[in-house]
């Protein structure tokens, strides 16, 4: 099982030069708001993911009135210790380095040290916008398959060339579609094979959601409604060249692509109504936990290395009693190393104590 052991910042957020170290499975971190705690993780998510978890901009993670950082962290994998490096340059160049062995392309970094994160803002996931559930397929599909992210990332870039020349068509009245039609002729390959990539691991995820789901609610809170899960895409109906094809007029008018992957979506049901609209606090942060504990399984059965758990300000809005009770299914459902921040060190390790299993906390 891949352990992190080491982990040292410099200039990474509200960290000057700090150095930890992990001896155990069980990680405990605690300390005031505001002190680093949530950070910290960040940190670990970065090396494992190359970015942060909460900005797209890699300058955002640099220490006020600094011009960049370096983290590293040395993870016990396969029986043998493997240093990791991120270096973010003043001229905003970011270096990986594995064993001082520099990575060319951070896409080919992404799923060695496979990782969850686990947030209270994450309830996104299950209330916001159907691209934060394409957000999280995604990732995790990356780390899973490195040819996904390739064609995630062109896929992408392309979006925003055809949307482009959609607007400039519109706009200078153009009925030359030659680009357009090159476009199309690399989107449509790579929209195909993410769809195809969604699909295949929905159908190991939603059987895994709706199960840890049930269990989840009645561990933390009481016996619930049962929910459904549907994904949703319009390539069930048509090939990615058909809707475009069939949508090209509607595209321009509109100066957007409107048919395609990232229109996705998994729809949460209850009572046959949006999960969202009828749900309580508590059964949201039940699917919440479900959806998260689904991918980590679908993570540890489908990749050769167990991934780390990050789970931050866990007793948001919970009591201790149902905090304890998603602790220990959570240690009980993984074998991965798993973080926990607490703002209270003896909460913390109260709950931690009652699991009869090694543990360490960290206080910052």
């Amino acid at each position: 099982m891949p352990q992190l052991t080491q982990l040292s910042l410099t200039q990474f957020k509200n960290y000057g030069s700090s150095q930890f170290s992990f001896q155990k499975r069980i990680v405990g971190v605690t300390g005031l708001n505001g002190v680093g705690k949530t950070n910290l993780l960040d940190a670990i998510h970065f090396l494992c993911l190359t970015k942060s978890y909460f900005t797209r901009s890699d300058h955002a993670a640099v220490k006020q009135g600094e011009f960049g950082f370096r983290l590293e962290g040395v993870f016990d994998r396969f029986s043998s210790a493997e240093k990791v490096s991120i270096i973010l340059r003043e001229n905003g160049r970011k270096e990986i380095t594995v064993n001082d062995a520099l990575i060319q392309k951070q896409a080919d970094h992404i799923g060695n040290y496979p990782l969850i994160f686990i947030t209270p803002d994450d309830s996104l996931l299950i209330t916001g916008e159907s691209k934060e559930r394409r957000s999280y397929l995604d990732q995790l599909i990356a780390q899973l398959d490195p040819v996904y992210l390739r064609n995630l990332l062109s896929y992408n870039k392309l979006l925003l060339q055809r949307n482009a020349l959609l607007k400039d068509m519109t706009e200078n009245k153009s009925s030359d579609s030659t680009v357009l039609t090159a476009i199309d002729q690399q989107i449509i390959p790579a929209g195909t094979y993410l769809h195809a990539g969604r699909i295949k691991i929905i159908t190991d995820l939603i059987p895994q959601i709706i199960l840890l789901y049930n269990k989840i609610a009645k561990t933390i809170d009481k016996p619930t409604e049962e929910i459904t899960i549907q994904y949703k895409s319009q390539l069930e109906l048509f090939s990615f060249e058909q809707l475009l094809a069939n949508n090209q007029r509607k595209d321009l008018l509109l100066q957007r692509t409107t048919q395609g992957p990232h229109r996705d979506d998994i729809l949460f049901n209850m009572q046959d109504q949006a999960f969202k609209a009828i749900a309580s606090q508590g059964q949201r942060k039940s699917l919440l936990f479900a959806v998260k504990l689904a991918a980590l399984h679908i993570l540890e059965k489908k990749n050769e290395s167990p991934p780390l758990l990050l789970l931050d300000d866990l007793f948001e809005k919970l009591d201790e009693v149902r905090v304890q009770n998603l602790i220990r299914l959570v240690v009980e459902q993984t074998i991965s190393q798993v973080f926990i921040t607490d703002t209270s060190a003896n909460r913390l390790e109260s709950n931690l104590q009652k699991l009869n299993l090694p543990y360490q906390i960290c206080s910052i």
